[in-house]
């Protein structure tokens, strides 16, 4: 089976890495020449909005996806009529724009922040005065990892706020004082079937994913999780893993967004899981049985952003698994990631503080 990726990034390099024991092969579509998934890859390098490109890679394999959900919805429509192109092109554009995703949650029953679409100055103090304060202004596209947002925290920020963001449409939103974060990931095939792991609880730095632990029980919140799951896969009559970012806000879930594709809180399931996110993924598209997503044990995962641990003094931490991806360092870039698995929570304490010490001298 050959595989047409969208994006040579991370999660397209750890999707061939699972992929190969499979038989599969590789195609990737990358404006950068030395985009990181071209060490496990073919790799076609243009824009990902040039049809001539998108033709070419489609051309050249079996089956299309995407690894990065700001895949232009345009771009991919004409290849997705005439080859399999997963996850399904209505998803990818529901997840596009935030107050498109915020509306579809509250039609399907998906509790959400309260939230005002903002095209003017006027419409965001018509906003806060109806929402409250603190909020949160966002791009409605394009924003990830913190980008495109501000925080407003009292009434003299909205004039800096809208300043900071305006020329692109908006969303206000109102804080969550949640007391946690967590993601759903699971899989739907493309004959129905569903295979959903369990809840990871998240932590963010500066708005970027910094670590991930899984799984973390919660029996109530697990249910409600996999209940507005598969209202989404059921919607858009979904193939391939399919990610929902929520808060606990006084013991039930308040949806954040969606990911249509492996995500980074699902890192720790490569090792951690008895079939990863990212094999799932592929077997999901691919029309094949989706494989157990139980837990081994206890699992951690850390990112490291902007800086990466010699590998040398990782690996000498019994029981790290490392990532590294060979991209060039920058600030606020994902380099790598590190995960352990152990038999009970404790145990995976003790060795995810060593880990963070280590993290923290890099």
């Amino acid at each position: 089976m050959r595989i047409g990726i969208i994006g040579g990034g991370q999660l397209g390099r750890m999707l061939a890495l699972a992929g190969y024991p499979l038989g599969m092969r590789f195609t990737f579509l990358d404006p950068s020449a030395d985009a990181c998934a071209t060490q496990v890859g073919e790799c076609i390098q243009g824009a990902y909005d040039d049809p001539a490109k998108l033709q070419q890679l489609a051309d050249s394999v079996d089956v299309v996806t995407f690894e990065f959900e700001n895949v232009p919805v345009s771009a991919v429509a004409a290849i997705a009529k005439n080859k399999p192109f997963y996850p399904p092109v209505n998803a990818l554009g529901a997840s596009q724009d935030r107050l498109s995703e915020k509306t579809l949650f509250r039609e399907l029953g998906i509790p959400t922040p309260e939230f005002r679409a903002v095209d003017s100055l006027a419409d965001l103090q018509q906003a806060v005065n109806e929402i409250g304060l603190p909020g949160i202004l966002k791009t409605r596209r394009l924003g990830y990892d913190g980008r495109g947002q501000y925080r407003l925290r009292k009434a003299s920020d909205i004039d800096a706020a809208w300043q900071a963001l305006s020329g692109s449409a908006l969303i206000y939103e109102a804080f969550v004082p949640f007391t946690r974060e967590v993601s759903v990931i699971g899989a739907r095939s493309s004959n129905g079937d569903i295979a959903i792991y369990p809840l990871n609880e998240n932590q963010h730095r500066d708005g970027i994913l910094h670590l991930s632990r899984t799984p973390y029980r919660h029996a109530t919140l697990q249910q409600q999780a996999e209940r507005y799951l598969k209202k989404l896969l059921k919607h858009f009559n979904y193939v391939g893993i399919l990610t929902i970012e929520f808060f606990v806000l006084r013991g039930k879930l308040v949806a954040n967004e969606m990911a249509p594709r492996v995500h980074n809180s699902g890192h720790a399931s490569i090792e951690g899981s008895a079939t990863s996110q990212f094999e799932n993924h592929l077997r999901a598209i691919c029309g094949l049985p989706l494989g157990s997503t139980a837990p081994r044990g206890h699992a951690a995962m850390l990112n490291f952003v902007g800086a990466i641990p010699a590998q040398e003094n990782a690996l000498r931490q019994q029981g790290v698994n490392f990532h590294y991806y060979g991209k060039e360092a920058r600030p606020a870039r994902k380099l790598g990631h590190a995960t352990i698995v152990t038999n009970t929570p404790g145990a995976r304490e003790l060795a995810l503080k060593k880990l963070l010490k280590l993290a923290d001298r890099s």
